[in-house]
């Protein structure tokens, strides 16, 4: 199978960051909502940007910002890409193109999933096109991203066996993600990407070297080896999701 990426999210620390890029992490995120505790103001996040080298991506993630507030922190830390991760239109996405960022955009695995997907689809393939670079699938929380609940990955597998994620940008699975649990994600759903923050956190705002390096390397491990049957990965909790709409199943 293809390489899985692997985002690491929530990226407080300089020296966390020179660690996750060494153990091979391909992207970095940064969090841009004054509300989370994870905050980062923008003299630490130059710092943090300093030591990203070339070929890992620094992430700005935000949260119903502004576009004054994205487009300030966008130019201060000449961030190419920006992970949308509240209740941001396709429209209001489409006015970040004068930014020249890859779009990121992060959507709750909830009742609502299908009507969700089908606008971010439209706009994939009509305004937005290649600026869409990724769909985040979140854990359906009271509290967007960095809450260790996991997500409902069995209704995710459902899906997309249902061809639910066809015609939209690679798909990026988060929500509860740890060293345990990431390698039968993997198995099961067969994403783009992974992303994490509090599963390989040693405390709050403090990654932890050795959960970090136990999940790239749960990561590694299955893409190195043969494909695997799809596994019965059951999800913490029972899914109130509907049934996938029937379609064509997607190659």
């Amino acid at each position: 199978m293809p390489r899985t990426r692997v985002k690491i999210c929530s990226i407080c620390r300089p020296q966390d960051a020179e660690l996750a890029c060494m153990l091979g992490a391909d992207a970095l995120g940064m969090i841009f909502v004054p509300s989370s505790k994870r905050y980062l103001p923008l003299e630490a996040a130059r710092q943090i940007v300093r030591v990203i080298p070339p070929f890992v991506m620094a992430v700005g993630v935000f949260v119903d910002a502004s576009l004054d507030t994205i487009a300030q922190t966008v130019r201060a830390l000449r961030l190419t890409c920006v992970q949308l991760h509240g209740h941001e239109t396709p429209e209001f996405a489409g006015q970040l193109a004068h930014l020249n960022v890859r779009i990121l955009k992060a959507v709750r695995v909830d009742a609502e999933l299908p009507q969700t997907l089908a606008a971010w689809k439209t706009a994939y393939a009509n305004a937005l096109g290649s600026t869409l670079a990724g769909i985040v699938l979140e854990t359906a929380a009271p509290a967007p991203g960095g809450t260790g609940i996991a997500n409902d990955w069995t209704a995710i597998a459902r899906f997309k066996s249902a061809g639910l994620f066809a015609g939209l940008p690679p798909l990026i699975v988060a929500g509860g993600l740890d060293p345990q649990n990431v390698a039968a994600v993997v198995r099961l759903i067969r994403p783009f990407a992974v992303d994490v923050s509090s599963g390989v956190e040693e405390q709050l705002r403090c990654k932890s070297p050795e959960k970090m390096r136990g999940f790239i390397n749960a990561v590694r491990t299955v893409d190195e080896s043969a494909p695997l049957s799809t596994i019965n990965y059951q999800s913490s909790t029972t899914s109130t999701l509907p049934d996938p709409p029937l379609r064509q199943r997607a190659e």
